[in-house]
């Protein structure tokens, strides 16, 4: 009796990696990804002769070197015998410093732009078209550079706020003065520094300050306060969905987790205000916040939010309309509607482009050197490069910087959307 058995298998020929399509995708890639590896080598190769031809080497030693020069607005202590590599520190921080108050303030500006331009009161949206067609259609530079001869031109100078009837005033309790010179904002400082305080030359006295591991650790505190506020939210949304009741005092024990260990801490290190006054012919103590800085600021903040705004009302518009009639229909009041209902769900489709923005944003700030702001395109890419001649390893170094902030931005976020987004069942 014959049996009829399976025919065997074939073996791997080399012909199924172009004619076989469960391997022909996998060849493709590895070529491209051989060629792409031979294009980079070719390239640096070039590169490295070519700096041979003309008597350079490829050497990152300049950071060590003395700088030479002053930057005017800093978040850490510099001189100009500090290095290079201080210097870029302090861009690095000064252009992360504009690139978060910025994101801040054009999300806070957006998210109400975008609402309000779908108020049915008339005058209302009708402002708010005015803002965002404003500020897409006109250059970013030509803002930065306005709101900077505002601030310079049309503020009063120091000498106008001395005298028993000055022609300026501080605002805000005597603690903001607004000059032609920059705004003069009290600072906070630490009695207690961990650092240690710093001792007045001629009086002796104990001089109240605030070190960066002062800084660090108000920082790291109020960060694990979001986490456990976080962690405090996760677990109620678990415990309601399991029994259907929310446990009670959620929203404070949330409240608490964020501020009361940072409240202990400010407490401990004998946190107190430094508040500007007048001295002479300028302002001293508190933080001075230059011209410069606020108008990179208000500009960024201004411009991304029109944007913003348009991304927030068509966000909004995505949500269907039953929704709303939904919540009208048990009895929600339209704030409780929109907050509640509506922006949970547009969300989902804000995220994805607000990414884009954030990003735009932090890259727009190397428009700095414009107005004097020392950024990281100002100290690395500008002035050092210049001083050194080490054209390729500074711009090396700042496309590296730029690249690892914006795929921070952007994972960041990424891990927010995919938190918010619809889970399929």
């Amino acid at each position: 009796m014959a049996s009829i058995s399976d025919p065997p298998a074939e073996g791997f020929r080399l012909s199924q990696l172009i004619y076989d399509t469960r391997y022909r995708s996998m060849t493709i890639q590895v070529v491209a990804f051989l060629l792409i590896m031979l294009g980079l080598v070719w390239l640096a190769n070039n590169v490295v002769s070519n700096l041979q031809a003309l008597g350079k080497d490829f050497d990152f030693g300049f950071l060590g070197n003395r700088a030479g020069y002053d930057i005017n607005q800093r978040l850490i202590e510099y001189s100009n015998d500090s290095t290079h590599g201080r210097a870029a520190v302090v861009g690095i921080l000064n252009t992360l410093l504009v690139a978060v108050l910025g994101c801040i303030a054009a999300t806070i500006l957006g998210v109400i732009a975008g609402v309000l331009r779908l108020s049915k009161n008339w005058i209302v949206s009708q402002l708010m078209s005015v803002y965002v067609e404003g500020f897409r259609n006109i250059p970013l530079l030509l803002w930065i550079l306005v709101i900077f001869a505002v601030m310079t031109e049309g503020t009063p100078q120091p000498r106008d706020f001395r005298g028993e009837n000055p022609e300026a005033s501080m605002i805000l309790g005597e603690s903001v003065a607004i000059t032609n010179r920059g705004i003069y904002i009290p600072n906070l400082v630490f009695n207690r520094s961990l650092g240690g305080n710093e001792v007045d030359a001629e009086t002796g006295a104990v001089v109240a300050s605030a070190s960066t591991g002062d800084i660090l650790l108000l920082l790291a505190v109020i960060i694990a306060g979001f986490v456990a506020s976080g962690y405090i939210g996760r677990r109620a949304k678990a415990i309601q969905e399991s029994t259907g009741v929310r446990p009670p005092g959620t929203f404070w024990m949330r409240l608490g987790a964020i501020f009361v260990p940072a409240i202990i801490v400010l407490f401990a290190l004998g946190a107190t205000l430094d508040y500007p006054e007048l001295t002479g012919f300028n302002f001293s103590g508190g933080i001075h916040m230059r011209n410069s800085l606020i108008a990179l600021w208000f500009a960024l903040s201004l411009y991304t939010g029109a944007f913003i705004a348009e991304i927030v009302r068509a966000g909004i518009l995505a949500v269907s309309k039953g929704q709303t009639e939904a919540a009208f229909a048990l009895g929600m009041r339209p704030s409780w509607t929109m907050n509640l209902v509506i922006l949970p769900q547009a969300l989902r489709v804000i995220i994805p482009p607000l990414i884009s923005q954030f990003l735009n944003l932090t890259k727009n700030s190397s428009l700095a050197i414009a107005v004097g702001y020392m950024d990281v395109r100002s100290t690395l890419g500008g002035i050092t490069i210049n001083q050194t001649g080490r054209e390729l390893e500074g711009m090396l170094l700042l496309g590296v910087f730029y690249l690892i902030t914006s795929l921070i931005i952007s994972g960041a976020m990424n891990i927010y959307n995919n938190s918010v987004k619809l889970q399929e069942r």
